[in-house]
């Protein structure tokens, strides 16, 4: 299957003209002309955006801030402006890289396609799962899994072990402020939460194990 790319692009001859120039070099590519366009595209499977910074309806240098509280996609920022600012900002914030207008559409198409080798290189050298602690956020093959803050301390605790068997009780301990406050039924629920977060991701991996009569397992998350 390959690669989708999400143009959001305000001027319809530009976006038109890297949609054309993306699609012959094999990508599938989905476009906006604005942020209210471009957030229900966002469920799709997804390889990078290429953001305009300035759209009708929005900045894409704050779009790019919101969509960085869940997602770690990579971003290519094009701008209308040779201004220095505008490069300083996009890279300061983290973009991947960034394309002043006027530009060519096969310029895009080459800044893409190192991008998606750059990513590639670095997915192929680190775990799939990542917890930031201080963010309070699990990523899971650049997706951050929706878990809540409970949901999250259990992803860890299994996470620091990947293979060994938790009984309730241990996650209990080890994931509550104060174990006595709740019942140890209630790791079987946020169990089955983290396997959702997990699927929606990996529809296909069974990343928790149960062992019947001894409790519950997190398989090592590799890409």
């Amino acid at each position: 299957m390959s690669k989708c790319i999400l143009v959001i692009e305000d001027e319809l001859t530009i976006r038109e003209s890297v949609e054309y120039v993306l699609r012959t070099e094999g990508f599938t590519v989905v476009t906006a002309g604005t942020l209210t366009e471009a957030r229900p595209l966002l469920t799709r499977q997804l390889a990078l955006i290429v953001l305009d910074v300035g759209l009708p309806d929005g900045n894409g240098f704050d779009f790019f801030r919101e969509l960085r509280r869940t997602s770690t996609l990579p971003v290519l920022f094009l701008t209308a402006r040779g201004d220095e600012i505008d490069r300083i900002v996009g890279l300061e914030l983290g973009a991947d890289d960034y394309v002043t207008k006027p530009f060519s559409p096969r310029e895009v198409a080459a800044r893409v396609k190192a991008i998606l080798r750059r990513d590639q290189r670095s997915s192929e050298t680190k775990s799939a799962l990542i917890i930031d602690h201080q963010k309070k956020i699990a990523v899971l093959d650049g997706h951050t899994l929706a878990l809540s803050k409970q949901e999250l301390r259990i992803l860890s605790v299994l996470a620091e072990h990947p293979g060994r068997v938790f009984s309730r009780a241990q996650l209990l301990d080890l994931a509550w402020d104060d174990p006595s406050s709740a019942f140890d039924r209630i790791i079987d629920s946020h169990i089955k939460a983290v396997r959702a977060a997990i699927r929606q991701v990996r529809p296909e991996l069974e990343a928790i194990t149960t062992v019947r009569g001894e409790g519950y397992a997190l398989i090592e998350l590799w890409p």
